[in-house]
């Protein structure tokens, strides 16, 4: 059989580089391949639209092994096991617990608990931990920060008490000075003595990680791809930087470092990011020359501990795209959020329910979050290769791209006097929030797509009453006037304007109906009628297509049959100086005049008067809101 498969891949030449630029070029007919064919991410590389053997010169990152320095490959050996993470958010410790041991007999092995730190006792914790066995399952908890090293200790007393074996234990507590800056604009405490303080409680439990940094927050803010890891990588060195001049040991303080990143749906560059992230954290532990404290013999050519250079990585899928309306589209983008995550080799995750951004997540919506987690399991098998990206020439490229980006904003932030500093100076939060300026323009102008949203909505939802679930203020308010130390990222989902606009739309009682004037050429027709559909049902309008009219006279006279609030005539571009005017002309006012297209003859029209013109050049979301302000005042 070996044989067969030999002899024919044989049976084909090779075929060079240069022979296929030739053939691209020939298909190209004199257009710029730069232009046409080469993308430039907004991480500021570019993408090739191929690539080859000859690519992967030079890249040591081929070089890599599993769960070998500097875990470029992931930091498992023998698989690509992740574990299924839920959170839980803690009303009442006995209602938890219950919820606890019920989905954990449903997939999930990774538990995360939002507890009230005013609540914090042993007894709470005994309610809330009751039946769960600890050694069996990860254990994350989330308080309020000033209460981290009393659960520390809580937490100590309680696994002692229980007689667990503590190397079993894995876990975490969330205890991030940084995030409290970047999401609240509050510095509060001293970040050095509360940590040394947590990593003293916590000594007794080795596989607890206690320090966080929470890049999550940056990608919900709409942060790239290389942002979110170069300001990780500075977020984590300042934890690193910090507590060895403090004297704790730099292996100590690398192994209580857990990083929480989100997944974007920018699928191959996920992947990609994940594994550079744990190149690049791999050497910057390095660098500190971490001494071996432990038993292992993962020691560097100067004894360094390798192990401690291992990047503990949780993953969660991002808000930033998830969407209000037709909001089970969100299962399709967590999904291959999820893909990417689980590729790129990471430790935990957590699927974000489909629903959360405009109610509290029901029984159904979590079920749908841990499922999506446990298909990727059981029917694809995604747990058993690790790192099934090795060698692929692209993502192999890819993740050089993004690691060299990170790497320099890593640099321009270390330069710049840390990341504490640059949270101080608001640069952090200044460059993510442009990020999200451009990337809602992006969004406006479809550069972006969000299914469902600015291209092809459903037609006839309404949101029944469904509303954003928006940020509340630092102070629990509901407005935005407390006051911050520092400046903070801003959450607005990609989808907000949209949603607003419909919103908009449907509190106005007034649902404009767009009638499709299709005339002339069947084919530019149908193509701009179901263009123009789309576009103003992002708006929620009603929008009534046609087969096509034999004169303007009779399509107008069908539209204002249908009491249309708007007319958009559809045709090609050599057309509309025959049809548009007369059209127009014909309507009389009696409804607004829409042109499909951007013809040669535009200025013509409008010197006629014709004002509304929608095309792939336009801002749609712009667009949408003059048409809002005209039709709905009415």
């Amino acid at each position: 059989m070996a044989d067969k498969k030999e002899k024919l891949f044989s049976d084909f030449s090779p075929v060079s580089t240069e022979q296929w630029m030739e053939k691209v070029t020939a298909d190209l007919k004199g257009a710029d391949f730069e232009k046409k064919l080469v993308w430039k991410t907004n991480e500021g590389f570019k993408v090739k639209p191929f690539y080859r053997m000859e690519d992967l010169e030079g890249l040591k990152t081929t070089d890599a092994l599993p769960g070998e320095f500097p875990y470029l490959r992931g930091t498992k050996k023998d698989n690509n096991e992740w574990l299924v993470r839920q959170e839980i958010r803690v009303e009442c410790p006995k209602d938890a617990n219950a919820k606890a041991l019920d989905i954990l007999n449903k997939g999930v092995d990774s538990l995360s608990f939002h507890v009230k730190a005013k609540e914090l006792n042993a007894e709470y914790l005994e309610t809330l931990l009751n039946d769960i066995q600890a050694e069996c399952v990860e254990l994350n908890f989330s308080t309020c920060q000033g209460h981290v090293v009393e659960l520390a200790n809580l937490l100590v007393a309680y696994f002692q008490k229980k007689d667990y074996d503590v190397k079993k234990l894995k876990g975490s507590i969330n205890y991030d000075f940084f995030n409290k800056m970047l999401t609240r604009g509050k510095e509060k405490g001293d970040m050095v003595q509360t940590a040394k303080a947590l990593i003293e409680a916590i000594q007794p439990l080795p596989f607890y990680r206690v320090l966080n940094v929470n890049a999550l927050s940056l990608n919900n803010a709409g942060a790239y791809i290389s942002q979110e890891l170069g300001y990780a990588l500075a977020w984590g060195n300042e934890y690193m930087s910090q507590l060895t001049d403090a004297g704790v040991p730099a292996a100590i303080v690398a192994k209580k470092i857990k990083f929480n990143f989100g997944i974007s749906s920018n699928y191959f560059l996920e992947i990609a990011k994940f594994r550079a992230a744990r190149l690049l954290w791999a050497n910057i532990v390095a660098s500190y020359n971490p001494e071996c404290l432990c038993d292992c013999d993962n020691k560097g050519a100067n004894g360094e501990c390798r192990c401690a250079a291992k990047m503990a990585v949780h993953a969660e899928t991002s808000t930033f795209n998830l969407t209000l309306f037709d909001a089970h589209v969100n299962l399709l983008r967590t999904q291959t959020e999820a893909m990417s995550a689980a590729l790129g080799g990471v430790d935990s995750m957590t699927v974000t329910p489909f629903d959360k951004t405009y109610e509290t997540p029901d029984e159904f919506s979590e079920r749908l979050a841990r499922n999506q987690q446990l298909l990727l399991k059981e029917e694809s098998h995604f747990d058993k290769v690790i790192d099934p990206a090795a060698g692929s020439y692209y993502i192999e490229n890819l993740t050089v791209s993004i690691a060299q980006q990170a790497w320099n904003l890593f640099l321009s932030v270390e330069e710049a006097g840390g990341f504490y500093a640059a949270l101080k100076a608001g640069t952090v939060q200044a460059a993510v929030n442009e990020s999200n300026k451009a990337r809602h323009k992006a969004v406006a102008q479809r550069r972006e797509v969000l299914l469902g949203t600015n291209q092809f909505p459903n037609f006839n939802e309404k949101s029944d009453g469904k509303q954003p679930v928006e940020a509340k203020c630092c102070c629990g308010g509901k407005d935005h006037t407390c006051e911050k130390d520092v400046d903070t990222l801003v959450f607005d989902r990609a989808a907000s304007e949209f949603e607003a606009l419909r919103l908009e739309t449907e509190a106005s009682g007034k649902r404009p109906k767009a009638f499709m004037l299709t005339i002339g050429n069947l084919a530019m027709r149908q193509a701009r009628a179901q263009y123009s559909c789309n576009f103003l049902a992002c708006a929620g309008y009603e929008v009534v297509d046609n087969l096509g009219f034999e004169t303007v006279e009779a399509g107008v006279e069908a539209a204002v049959a249908a009491k249309a609030d708007i007319v958009v005539i559809c045709s090609s571009d050599d057309e509309y100086a025959e049809y548009a005017i007369p059209a127009f002309k014909a309507l009389d006012g009696r409804a607004m005049f829409i042109v499909a297209g951007a013809p040669a003859c535009m200025d013509d029209l409008k010197a006629a008067g014709i004002e509304n013109f929608i095309h792939v050049r336009v801002n749609v979301l712009d667009t949408l809101k003059e048409f809002n302000a005209k039709l709905l005042k009415k």
